[in-house]
């Protein structure tokens, strides 16, 4: 009996994989350190490199607005309810570590992409860990190296952003758990849910899957005949894990809370940030809309479809024989364990969380790829070339842009986001020294924070801002009765519209105002149809890759 579609998998033989496993792959303590500590070095290094021309980038979007402010609020106030920004009640875990970062070695952006490097090295080494023990070396090494030049793993790994620690901890702590050593995976899901509140997922949905599988063992259990099938769906017994191992990780974050709402009166964050990501997102409707979108994150996103496509495909396929004995693979346990946090993330990241952004799934986008490169790995016999050629897509994925909406976090079209920001700036300050200026967030906190890299950080003439939401027709028309406040106006594309839609989706009238309605979807006005409405000249203007910034100077 299959326990899952999506994780029928490949791995060692369900009786014997565990124990062989260690005993072939982890003969000493000592052994294993030396190894980790090398596989380490060796990610760290090769990450290094790969991001070379991105380690003095500025910082963009959610790393200027949020997490950078708080940061270095910890690092100059020591206190872990930022000031310059307004608290939305994220654990402190990673602001600590770039505070401690820049304590050890100074302030500036190198150092801040360099430590976040570490943590995407330690992140990859926990998933060849868990790859290697649910499955084996090969596909160990190739679901590494799928999930290191996928490009939203890619780009996030420097960024100052929670979502792909919370990955590599989850990692580490699923690791644990199929290796039924408790106390490290409390440990590991502690400090996951303490870097970010949704991966209490993870530990959450194991619970219910133990559950799920103590009131199944009771049922069989009367049944003749029935026992050896279930048995395969969840772990064997005896195991040292508990319930209650799965319920401690939750305990660390239940004090960050009590301590937040102490400090600020707020539980779940400022009032605009619960109702955006919470109150805000709950209409049946729109949570099947973004249950398409996840899915679409976790099978098709960038380059996924063809693994998803090639992966359907080797499933009619026999398995692969060595020496004459069918390649195994992944134990159905296992499978069910891993499937079980993909469907907490899929439902809880469908029901929440205003932006429906592709990092949120970074915790198991990299579990479904482990399935298939095993699935691969167990039923085609060049595996190789498959996963070579998904590579292949993935990195000219990170050069190019997709012919569907997508958020510039997502591959290298951050980087031309940033460049044309940073310039803009410049010409800015040299043509209009101490101007007041009208643009959007944020662009808003570019010009008025020197700490984010984008103006010079001893300017004698700081910019004034008047902020507006958007480029938007009622926006700019806002703008246009308060002439008198701006002196210039830097406006800029706030979201990628792509050139040519795929089959013309992005156009469609209906899916037009579901995105407006329920994702904060709009249409920026061009530059010169902006010019014309404020009465201003363009004085700059520059496009990249579907993406655009312009000055325009009021008359």
């Amino acid at each position: 009996m299959r326990c899952s579609v999506m994780f029928r998998a490949t791995a060692a033989p369900p009786a014997q994989s565990h124990t062989n496993a260690e005993s072939r792959l982890i003969p000493s303590a000592a052994s294993a350190w030396a190894q980790q500590f090398l596989l380490f070095a060796l990610f760290f290094a090769g990450l290094m490199l790969l991001h070379a021309p991105l380690l003095r980038l500025p910082y963009f979007w959610d790393e200027a607005g949020y997490y950078v402010p708080a940061a270095r609020d910890l690092f100059l106030t020591g206190t872990f309810i930022p000031r310059s920004t307004v608290s939305n009640a994220h654990p402190p875990l990673i602001m600590a570590w770039l505070a401690l970062a820049w304590r050890i070695f100074g302030y500036s952006m190198l150092v801040t992409r360099t430590a976040m490097l570490a943590l995407s090295a330690f992140s990859l080494l926990g998933l060849f860990r868990l790859s290697r023990l649910a499955a084996n070396l090969p596909v160990a090494c190739a679901t590494t190296l799928l999930v290191a030049v996928y490009p939203v793993y890619f780009t996030q790994s420097s960024m100052a952003l929670l979502d792909l620690p919370v990955a590599g901890f989850t990692f580490w702590a699923l690791a644990a758990y199929i290796k039924d050593q408790p106390r490290q995976q409390v440990f590991w899901f502690s400090l996951a849910a303490f870097t970010k509140e949704t991966a209490i997922l993870a530990p959450l949905a194991l619970l219910a899957y133990e559950l799920l599988g103590h009131f199944v063992r009771s049922g069989v259990n009367e049944i003749p005949g029935k026992e050896t099938r279930w048995k395969q769906c969840f772990p064997p017994e005896p195991r040292r894990t508990q319930w209650f191992h799965l319920v401690l990780p939750a305990l660390p974050l239940a004090g960050w809370y009590v301590y937040h709402y102490f400090k600020t009166g707020f539980l779940l964050g400022n009032p605009e940030f619960f109702r955006y990501n919470l109150t805000a997102t709950l209409n049946p409707l729109r949570i099947v809309l973004a249950c398409g979108l996840r899915l679409w994150q976790l099978f098709g996103y960038f380059g996924l479809y063809l693994l998803t496509l090639a992966g359907l495909l080797a499933m009619l396929r026999p398995p692969q024989k060595d020496n004459g004995i069918a390649r195994p693979r992944i134990p159905f346990w296992m499978q069910a364990a891993l499937f079980s946090v993909v469907l907490a993330y899929l439902a809880f990241m469908s029901a929440v969380g205003g932006a429906v952004l592709s990092r949120y799934m970074l915790p198991v986008v990299p579990l479904v790829i482990l399935a298939w490169v095993s699935t691969l790995w167990r039923r085609v016999r060049y595996w190789k070339l498959i996963v070579g050629a998904v590579a292949v897509a993935f990195v000219a994925g990170l050069f190019s842009n997709p012919p569907y909406g997508f958020s510039l976090e997502d591959n290298l079209a951050y980087r031309d986001y940033i460049v044309m920001h940073a310039e803009a700036a410049r010409f800015l300050a040299m043509r209009y020294p101490g101007a007041r200026v009208l643009t959007a967030w944020p662009a808003s906190d570019e010009l008025t924070r020197p700490s984010l890299g984008y103006v010079a950080v001893n300017t004698s003439q700081p910019f004034s801002v008047v902020r507006i939401d958007d480029f938007t027709g009622p926006q700019i028309a806002v703008a246009a009765r308060e002439r008198d406040r701006f002196d210039v106006a830097l406006v800029f594309s706030t979201k990628y519209q792509p050139q040519h839609p795929l089959a013309g989706i992005e156009n469609w009238a209906w899916w037009q105002r579901m995105k407006e309605n329920f994702f904060g979807y709009h249409r920026d006005l061009p530059p010169k149809e902006i010019a014309h409405r404020l009465g201003g000249t363009v004085a700059y203007h520059k496009e990249v890759d579907g993406q655009w910034i312009a000055m325009i100077a009021m008359r």
